[in-house]
């Protein structure tokens, strides 16, 4: 019954699975490349995006796949840890997602400050425009994200001095322009999505010209899924695969869900409802696991082209997934053709859009410790490393927050004659500890003070330790004694 009721839908259903197979094609080939695994992974993952995710429950029209905001994360875990690790981690990953929706804390995410959130995926942007620049001249990236800031100069002056390096720099800027001026283009025009346009583009001209540039290699579907050993899952003993795992967690529950936000503003159909859709998510994240693939997250990109052509229900998506099965069994050999220059380009449009620089000033005109955080936890991800640059993140969100509901405030009713009057009311936390005893201290030494901390909601053992001991000093240093009326 619920098949009859879908198929009034199928024509448009049907549409929109075919353009969104044409804009995620060569957004998986890309980040799978980007990541330093074999393209076919990427589309692995994406069949398991519309074929395992899609089917599930949770937000009918989002679909998923592999990401470019997990690109760098999951290039230095295969650098790390080896390429058998990786499905170590995504599969524990998915478990843990599985876990955290049969708990219901999948709403818990969108507690996560925004500014943290857009921090992150700013940090991952720049780390990935970083590296695909190397990409663009042919040229190796340096590990960390210091480094390839500090060495594109090098890289691009010895580029100025290779034929080479300078068709692969024309091939990506190319493809960087065409996906610029592509949303300007006719609308029948339009109708191809401007990723396959770009590439296929850069494709024709790198095969017209017979240019010498890089291109994809092929392994074959079957040769490239490599499910984990059980010597792999012996490395969930170290720390550091382990620290991998929860930045996995984290980052891809989070942008899933907070993409999930963005679709359901998109459309007026049903709801996402977060902990089933954090399910979905853990079951194709485990499923892709087992076959040694990329980690998935919801992709806003691909999403918002469902929705834009129409999709009605879960069947575009699922079908999607069919049509990348489709393309990777029949035409594998399709993808040897495309210039590896060409899908860095796609990649380096891609991070440029994940660094919010409009948010950011308006968030530094309204809101400065937003603003803060977002920039703070963006340049940590780039000097230091993701995991470490989202908890600089976290913490300055709790601090910031922790500060903001700190408000205390000190009354002082002095009469001239008889002991000075101190109120204090609001909450005495040790974030505003030194304001409090600098206005304690500056008033009279020589006489009687009565300190009423009855409008106090909260007064925390820092600050109790603190009051009692200005009360000491002042008592010592005064005629008469501190009188305290307790806290409520």
């Amino acid at each position: 019954m619920a098949a009859l009721k879908g198929l009034p839908h199928l024509k448009q259903d049907f549409a929109a699975s075919l353009v969104v197979f044409l804009v995620a094609l060569p957004l998986c080939v890309g980040v799978a490349v980007a990541s330093g695994v074999p393209a076919e992974l990427g589309l692995v993952t994406g069949i398991v995006g519309g074929l395992v995710t899609g089917l599930m429950r949770g937000s009918s029209l989002q679909v998923s796949g592999p990401a470019a905001g997990l690109t760098v994360l999951v290039f230095e875990a295969v650098r790390q840890f080896g390429l058998p690790v990786l499905g170590v981690i995504v599969l524990a990953t998915g478990v843990l997602q599985l876990l955290m929706g049969a708990l219901k804390l999948g709403r818990w995410f969108r507690a996560i400050s925004v500014s943290v959130v857009e921090g992150m995926l700013a940090g991952i942007g720049l780390v990935l425009i970083a590296g695909q620049l190397y990409s663009v001249v042919e040229a190796k990236a340096p590990a960390s994200g210091p480094q390839k800031i500090a060495g594109l100069p090098g890289a691009f002056a010895d580029a100025v001095s290779s034929t080479r390096a300078l068709t692969a720099l024309a091939l990506g800027a190319g493809t960087v322009v065409v996906l610029v001026l592509w949303k300007h283009m006719p609308r029948p025009v339009r109708a191809v999505p401007g990723p396959l346009a770009a590439v296929g583009l850069a494709t024709l001209v790198a095969l017209l010209l017979g240019l010498p540039v890089a291109t994809v290699e092929v392994r074959g579907l079957l040769g490239s899924i490599q499910p984990p050993s059980l010597d792999a899952f012996r490395e969930l003993a170290g720390a550091g695969v382990l620290g991998t795992i929860v930045a996995f967690t984290l980052i891809a529950s989070a942008e899933s869900l907070f993409s999930a936000a963005a679709v359901d503003r998109l459309h007026n159909g049903p709801r996402t409802k977060y902990d089933k859709e954090l399910m979905a998510q853990g079951a194709g994240n485990a499923v892709c696991g087992v076959l040694g693939a990329l980690p998935m997250t919801a992709v806003i990109v691909r999403s918002a082209a469902n929705v834009q052509a129409g999709a009605r229900t879960k069947a575009s998506r699922v079908l999607h997934g069919a049509w990348l099965l489709l393309f990777a069994a029949l035409l594998p050999s399709v993808l040897a053709c495309i210039p590896i220059p060409s899908l860095a380009g796609i990649l380096l449009y891609s991070g440029a859009k994940l660094v919010p620089l409009r948010e950011i000033v308006s968030l530094w005109r309204e809101h400065r410790g937003e603003a803060l955080i977002l920039v703070v936890t963006a340049v940590s991800i780039v000097a230091v490393s993701m995991f470490e640059g989202v908890l600089v993140g976290l913490t300055l969100a709790v601090v910031k927050s922790a500060w903001e509901a700190s408000h205390v405030k000190l009354e002082v009713v002095d009469k001239g004659a008889g002991p000075v009057q101190a109120y204090l009311s609001g909450n005495a936390t040790f974030l505003r500890l030194p304001k409090i005893l600098d206005s304690l201290e500056a008033l009279p030494q020589d006489r009687p003070v009565e300190l009423d901390l009855s409008g106090l909601h909260h007064l925390d053992h820092a600050c109790h330790k603190a009051l009692g001991n200005w009360a000491e000093r002042h008592s010592v240093a005064g005629t008469e004694p501190v009188r305290m009326t307790s806290v409520r």
